[in-house]
C-alpha cells in the first residue's frame, strides 16, 4: 500500500549543519549516523519509504526518527532512551562477589575456582564467570607460588646444580631437561668432553 508523501522535515540552520556533520562523521556511534543520514534526507523532501530503503531501516524506523526529532532535536538523535537498550543481565553486586570469592577464597574441595565450580557457587553460567574473569584478567588456575621439594636430600641436589652452573669442570658439557610440572628431576648428567 503506498503511503502518502510526508512533508519535508523542517530544521534550522544550526540543526541542519549539526545533522550533517553527525551523519558525515567516520567516528560516531552507528545509532547516531544513520538517524541523522535519514533526517538529512527527510530535510530535502526525500520519501520515508525511500530513506528506509537507502538506510536499510523499516519505514516505521524512519517515522520514529522524525518523531523523536520532533520531540528532543538534534540533541536526541541516536540517543538511547533510559529504561531501553540491553540490560545487564547479572547485578553488579553478583560481579562483585564473583570477583571477591574468585580473589579471596577457594572452594571446600580443591586448591582454586574452576569455571564450573565458581559457576555453581554462584548460581551463574560459566559463560558469564569466563566473562567477568576475562574482564578483570583473572586466572585462577595459575598458580603463582614456588613449591619446594619434599625430598630429603632436595638442599645436596640443588647445591650440586648450581654448583655446575656457576662453576662446571673444565671441559665439560652441561645438559639438563626441564621437568613437567609436578615431577621432580631425578638426575643430571656431566659429559666431559676431552
Amino acid at each position: 500500500m503506498a503511503h502518502p508523501p510526508a512533508e519535508p522535515l523542517e530544521l534550522l540552520f544550526e540543526e541542519r549543519v549539526a545533522l550533517e556533520e553527525m551523519a558525515a562523521s567516520p567516528s560516531w556511534p552507528h545509532r547516531m549516523v544513520r538517524p541523522a543520514k535519514g533526517l538529512v534526507m527527510a530535510a530535502d523532501g526525500v520519501a520515508n519509504t525511500a530513506i528506509a530503503e537507502r538506510l536499510g531501516v523499516s519505514r516505521s524506523t524512519v517515522l520514529g526518527w522524525r518523531r523523536r526529532f520532533a520531540e528532543d532535536g538534534v540533541g536526541g538523535v541516536g540517543r538511547v532512551r533510559p529504561g531501553r537498550g540491553r540490560k545487564p543481565t547479572i547485578p553488579q553486586e553478583k560481579i562483585d562477589q564473583v570477583v571477591h570469592d574468585t580473589q579471596d577464597t577457594t572452594p571446600p574441595d580443591a586448591t582454586h575456582w574452576s569455571v564450573r565450580s565458581m559457576a555453581k557457587h554462584a548460581g551463574i553460567s560459566k559463560t558469564k564467570v569466563q566473562e567477568i574473569w576475562a574482564a578483570r584478567g583473572l586466572k585462577p588456575h595459575l598458580v603463582e607460588t614456588f613449591k619446594l621439594s619434599d625430598d630429603p636430600h632436595f638442599e645436596e641436589k640443588l647445591v650440586d646444580v648450581v654448583g655446575l652452573y656457576m662453576n662446571p669442570p673444565e671441559g665439560a658439557v652441561v645438559l639438563s631437561v626441564d621437568e613437567k610440572s609436578q615431577i621432580q628431576a631425578r638426575a643430571c648428567q656431566v659429559l666431559c668432553v676431552r
